[in-house]
């Protein structure tokens, strides 16, 4: 085999490579030979078929098996002894088989992965959250699962916020009809969320059986995007305001989340614990958020079109599935790869970062570190020892947490190297309900 390289561009190679005809010519013979003991044709014995019958039957279907194994061996060859990293599928072409003589030669263009070049990483600045899990912070969320417990009473007053109200509404734009509860109405919690203020704000106030009518402008950024920039015109009948009853905070509260004594200190102290696990998780989330970022401005590398477009098409097929999955009739719904080019190339661009950075400084996760990070996914199931022993029962359920547990070291190496100062940041900010 003789092989011979072209650069195309920068990231464009032609491979073409020739190949002795002989050796081929004797392996399509031996396979003819070898079928002729067992093929079945009509007329014929098994193993009786004249050999130049099995010839003209099955001759071009084995000269190409041959021909595709031995571009398939011979360009892995190739590869490896010119050092070239592919990405994607080679495109293979060659003359028919008839037309060579002594030699077969086929050409190979493909793509290679490029050259990643890291920036100088001490000029980044990072700012870590810092946050301690305050009394304030517990109280507050014990509040939150007091209202998440709630009971209601109907009442005769106007609405406010916290109340649960029944709603029937319709929806309209332009005079035409988007949404409809039907007679029965909905029921909906003033004030929490899920919904664009103005529509809880033109509740707040009236009592049951009262009728309104208002409009609201959506953003031009509204998901969902149905909505974005649109002005909606409702019509609401409040057909009932409640009252929250919240319970009291004593053992039967405690033990109603998992506190089996009934210990209200005991559970004031697991919520605490928990929130300083949140916490600490989002910290490193956001740390991970710039180092991520940071690396993706710091660093220079050409994508090449393959990769690309592979990851165009997964994440089309994740935002397919998962319209499925959520009930969407997809015979309205168009997906061009355009919409998902930019995503794309950034996803593409940080593995592509991530994957240089770990191999030239060894930061690849060891058992330990891979163990650690099981035993944090445990730490919210109840029988943590089982989810454990499930996660080394199957070496491939190791790949997320060894993934994430590299993720983790890349991390550590930059903000080693970054300016990082810490910003006190509010409990609130921090959990994402400001």
């Amino acid at each position: 085999m003789v092989a011979t390289v072209e650069t195309i561009s920068s990231l464009e190679r032609r491979i073409t490579v020739t190949v002795p005809l002989k050796p081929i010519q004797e392996e399509v013979s031996q396979r003819i030979s070898r079928l002729s003991r067992t093929v079945k044709l009509s007329g014929f014995r098994p193993g009786k078929v004249p050999l130049k019958l099995v010839e003209q039957q099955f001759g071009p279907q084995v000269r190409d098996e041959v021909l595709s194994s031995t571009v398939e061996r011979t360009f892995g060859e190739a590869v490896e002894e010119n050092k070239l990293r592919v990405a994607g599928f080679p495109d293979i072409e060659h003359k028919p088989f008839s037309e060579t003589a002594e030699q077969f030669e086929y050409t190979a263009t493909f793509e290679v992965f490029p050259e990643v070049q890291i920036g100088d990483l001490s000029k980044v600045k990072i700012e870590r959250p810092a946050l301690e899990v305050a009394e304030a912070d517990v109280k507050r969320t014990i509040d939150v699962l007091l209202r998440q417990r709630a009971t209601y009473e109907a009442v005769k007053r106007a609405a406010k916020k916290g109340d649960k109200v029944t709603v029937a509404l319709t929806a309209s734009v332009d005079g035409q009809e988007v949404e409809s509860t039907g007679e029965e109405g909905i029921q909906l919690v003033l004030g929490e969320g899920g919904r664009v203020p103005e529509f809880d704000d033109s509740i707040i106030g009236s009592k049951a059986g009262s009728d309104k009518t208002f409009e609201i402008t959506y953003p031009a950024d509204h998901k969902p995007e149905q909505l974005a920039g649109k002005t909606v015109s409702y019509n609401v009948i409040i057909k009932n305001v409640e009252q929250a009853i919240l319970p009291e905070l004593n053992a039967d509260f405690a033990r109603g989340l998992g506190v089996e004594d009934g210990d209200v200190e005991k559970m004031q102290a697991e919520i605490k614990q928990s929130l300083v696990q949140e916490v600490d998780k989002r910290i490193r989330a956001k740390l991970k958020e710039q180092v991520f970022q940071a690396l993706i401005e710091n660093v220079t590398v050409d994508l090449p079109k393959a990769i690309i477009n592979a990851e165009i098409n997964r994440l089309m097929g994740a935002t397919q599935k998962d319209l499925e999955q959520r009930g969407v009739d997809l015979s309205n719904v168009t997906l061009e790869p355009s919409m998902f080019e930019d995503q794309a190339k950034r996803h593409a661009s940080l593995r592509l970062i991530l994957s240089e950075v770990v191999v030239k400084n060894e930061l690849q996760a060891n058992a330990d570190q891979v163990r650690a990070m099981v035993n944090q996914f445990a730490q919210s199931f109840e029988r943590p020892e089982d989810v454990v022993r499930w996660y080394y029962d199957d070496s491939k359920r190791l790949d997320e947490p060894a993934a994430l547990a590299t993720e983790e070291n890349v991390v550590s190496w930059v903000l080693a190297a970054a300016k990082v100062a810490d910003k006190k940041v509010k409990f609130e900010e921090l959990m994402g309900n400001s």
